[in-house]
């Protein structure tokens, strides 16, 4: 995502230290190699010193080392802003807050956007569009009256609604009850934000949300699920989202949420395998071909790996290089490390609960990342 507000338009905001565009952006400093937020306490550098980023992934694989005091890698970098409108989604799918609507908030509805975009995929009113179309499927799935869906979903006309059910369903609404649709959460970590979707079997996917695959990801479960993929949630993504948080506090060792991962046959083996793997042990690719009864599939279990669409549940973190040394991760090797010390550890010292900050531990980690470009994966 390279959308940026316009230049003035940040020098502006960073000068002012404007809070409102807190995630949007992140500022570089030649002179220190430091990249801040917006609303950075420090001494503000002048304007021809700085470089400015879309996200703060950006900022590090450009050089930047991450601000020890406004601390631009903790993971809730969302706009003040961006939670209320959140809320009021979550609270009344139904309503519909328009342009005019935000500008009366003193919301700028291109900055609503740009945000919408880059942490979700979707500007603002394709977001709150998908989620009263997945809250209708799901009361629909209920047993609620047509009648009444229409209405709750914020539709004046059962033509209005019914038109954009089938655009995004491909069936009316009274040919898909039991229609399989992924619905998509977005949680916080110690790590960073994650997107996680579930079907109603299970969950289907977890991953980081600013891992390069992302996209091919959401168009493989779109593919395996012959379904749409839209915001909401379920009872799969509520004790997905609880037992992430026992695991991240240290609590919690083994997960219980039911999973739905089709694959080849090949690849549900390996994939049962890392499920195999105990709580802060690891194998070898060469130690799980061969528990698979072929010593020289190694390739093959690597890519099968790396086609793991759940991360952490599924431990593909577990697996190592036979030599000891890490190997590689999709979510990038400081979250790796992190993942092993964490269960290494077994204690709540290495790891912070979800929504907190993500501690000296892993600031650490990310400047070896940009100090070591060869960690990045």
């Amino acid at each position: 995502m390279t959308d940026l507000p316009p230049t003035t338009e940040m020098e502006r905001a960073y000068l002012e230290r404007d809070a409102a565009y807190d995630g949007l952006f992140f500022l570089g400093v030649r002179s220190t190699s430091i990249f801040c937020r917006p609303t950075c306490p420090a001494r503000k550098p002048l304007p021809r010193n700085v470089e400015y980023f879309p996200t703060a992934r950006a900022a590090l694989f450009a050089g930047y080392r991450p601000c020890k005091r406004c601390r631009p890698l903790a993971e809730d970098d969302s706009p003040e802003w961006s939670s209320r409108l959140l809320a009021e989604v979550e609270q009344d799918p139904g309503s519909r807050i328009t342009d005019a609507d935000l500008k009366a908030r003193g919301i700028d509805p291109a900055t609503v956007r740009r945000f919408f975009l880059r942490r979700y995929g979707m500007t603002f009113q394709a977001f709150t569009r998908a989620r009263r179309l997945s809250g209708a499927l799901t009361r629909i799935r209920e047993g609620a009256a047509l009648d009444h869906v229409v209405f709750e979903s914020g539709y004046d006309s059962h033509s209005g609604f019914r038109d954009a059910f089938t655009r995004t369903f491909g069936e009316t609404p009274g040919s898909r009850p039991n229609g399989e649709c992924v619905f998509l959460s977005w949680f916080q970590s110690p790590l960073g934000p994650l997107v996680a979707g579930a079907t109603s079997e299970g969950v289907c996917l977890l991953e980081f949300s600013d891992r390069r695959m992302l996209e091919t990801q959401f168009a493989t479960v779109r593919k395996l699920f012959s379904g749409p993929v839209l915001p909401g949630s379920n009872d799969h993504l509520n004790l997905l989202q609880s037992e992430l948080s026992g695991y991240f506090s240290g609590t919690l060792k083994r997960f219980t949420v039911p999973l739905h991962y089709p694959g080849t046959p090949f690849q549900r083996r390996v994939w049962e395998q890392l499920l195999a793997i105990p709580y802060g042990e690891t194998r070898s690719y060469e130690q799980l071909a061969t528990a698979l009864g072929d010593a020289k599939a190694v390739r093959a279990v690597g890519r099968a790996n790396g086609l793991n669409r759940i991360a952490i549940v599924i431990p593909c973190h577990r697996v190592i290089n036979k030599n000891g040394e890490l190997g590689g991760y999709g979510g990038g090797l400081r979250r790796k490390q992190y993942l092993l010390d964490l269960e290494r550890s077994g204690c709540v010292e290495q790891a912070a609960p979800m929504g907190k900050s993500d501690g000296p531990l892993l600031d650490g980690l990310r400047e070896i990342e940009v100090a070591h470009p060869s960690l990045r994966h």
